[in-house]
């Protein structure tokens, strides 16, 4: 058996990733960056430096597995390491072992639990959830000086396009996430100088996809995706500096409330009918360990706290707030008024509602030309627009917002309640003017007046 092999020297961006020394490293966001490659050359390069390291190679399904994989390390490492097809794994004379591994069902990741690796990795990552990666990563352990690495490669969509968004991209991270040990590196086709040239017509395929998967696949754009439910969303139009609200604004407070999460909104409608989220609350168990929900007087108090000296016109909640609980026959909108947060009832109907928020963010021609959304965000309000654009169609329900991940819902059905509800426009004040008094009595009426005056 051979001993050595030679491998081709690594693009510019797939030396990156193969430098790369934090625990968690992610690479790709578009399609054609040769992710595939760095995969396979990288557990390559790995198992031939480290004497008996264990690596996982991690795919969704069996069948992208053995055709993205194991069929090509097959012929890359014919005649250097022996591959135990009922084991799914190549052995190296060294005794360090690659295995192949495929999570087709959210309980296949099960069997991982209680074993041990020293890299792992998580190919395609994006079609994975977070419960599946979640329980990866404690897989990745032992007691020994091998390097202790999860490698990442996606494009975005998929079930675990908002969590690989949440740590890669916006660097949202939780509990004991550290920031030092995640990193993104972005690679294009265009990253893919072999690719381009050998098959140019590539580049032209992907410019002529439809609309999500072009900004998806071509661009790498992690805030469009096949499924997602508001295409209407873009950043650019969406989200704006932060100034200083009009006086004369109208004020609302919406929300969606629960131990799993308090999300308010705070609101401003302008003179024009063009609303503006200066403001947002955002806590609760589902934001993840060290978190455990507001009471309701710690909600209200977080409410009149979210509105300040402002005057509110009405605070908007879901009408289940109504219901009363069987231990004191109060509802929760009861307990909300008892700390001064007077609610009212806004509509539960989901698909109206949705339906509602997408004609908020559809941009229409104003007075002077211009094209703008009728709705936009301040920069501060990062919940909202970090969870608004991530929301996919229900597979079920075809317009319905997926109720999956639970976590990204709060914030959007806050806002959702807005959108469904009437509201009134500010209006700005007009300058002061000298009003002249106009004698409005009757005819008859001043005559009787007349008479009595005659007769004092």
């Amino acid at each position: 058996m051979a001993t050595e092999i030679v491998l081709p020297p690594p693009q510019p961006r797939q030396e990156l990733f193969f430098a790369a020394r934090e625990r968690y490293v992610c690479y790709g966001g578009a399609r054609g960056g040769g992710k595939s490659w760095c995969v396979q050359h990288k557990s390559v390069l790995m198992a031939a430096r480290y004497a008996g390291i264990r690596i996982l190679i991690l795919r969704r399904t069996l069948v992208e597995l053995r055709e993205n994989h194991i069929r090509p390390m097959r012929r890359l490492l014919r005649g250097v390491a022996d591959y135990k097809a009922t084991d799914k794994a190549f052995e190296f004379p060294n005794g360090s072992l690659i295995v192949f591994g495929y999570c087709d069902s959210e309980g296949d990741v099960d069997q991982y639990q209680g074993q041990e690796y020293d890299v792992i990795f998580l190919d395609e990552a994006t079609h994975f959830t977070e419960y599946q990666y979640a329980t990866l990563t404690a897989a990745l352990r032992g007691a020994n000086d091998f390097p202790k690495r999860m490698y990442l490669t996606c494009n975005p969509g998929g079930p675990g396009h908002a969590w690989v968004k949440r740590l890669f991209i916006d660097r949202d991270f939780r509990g004991g996430e550290r920031p030092e040990d995640y990193v993104f590196i972005p690679a294009k086709v265009t990253d893919n100088k072999i690719l381009v040239e050998k098959d140019p017509e590539y580049v032209r395929r992907l410019d002529n996809l439809p609309r999500g998967l072009r900004e998806a696949w071509r661009d790498g754009n992690w805030d469009v995706f096949v499924g997602q439910y508001f295409t209407e969303w873009d950043r650019e139009l969406h989200v704006c500096e932060a100034f200083l609200p009009g006086a004369w604004w109208r004020w609302y407070v919406t929300m969606d409330y629960g131990l799993d999460m308090l999300a308010a909104l705070l609101i401003g409608v302008d003179e024009n009918g063009e609303a503006w989220v200066v403001g947002e609350v955002y806590e609760g168990r589902d934001r993840g360990e060290g978190h455990d929900g507001l009471i309701i007087s710690e909600a209200a108090e977080a409410v009149r706290a979210l509105a300040g000296d402002r005057t509110v016109t009405a605070y908007l909640a879901p009408p289940d707030l109504w219901n009363a609980r069987q231990e004191s026959g109060k509802s929760v909108a009861d307990i909300f008024a008892e700390h001064g947060v007077y609610l009212t009832k806004t509509s539960n109907d989901r698909v109206n509602g949705w339906l509602a928020v997408k004609e908020w963010l559809k941009p229409r021609e104003g007075a002077d030309g211009v094209k703008r959304p009728r709705i936009r965000f301040f920069p501060n309000c990062r919940n909202i627009i970090r969870c608004l654009p991530l929301l996919q169609y229900d597979e079920h329900r075809v317009n319905d917002v997926a109720n999956s991940p639970h976590e990204l819902t709060h914030a959007p059905d806050a806002l959702r309640g807005f959108c469904v509800y009437w509201t009134a426009n500010g209006c700005e004040p007009a300058a002061p003017q000298r009003v002249k008094l106009i004698d409005r009595l009757a005819p008859r009426e001043k005559r009787k007046q007349k008479r009595r005056r005659s007769d004092w």
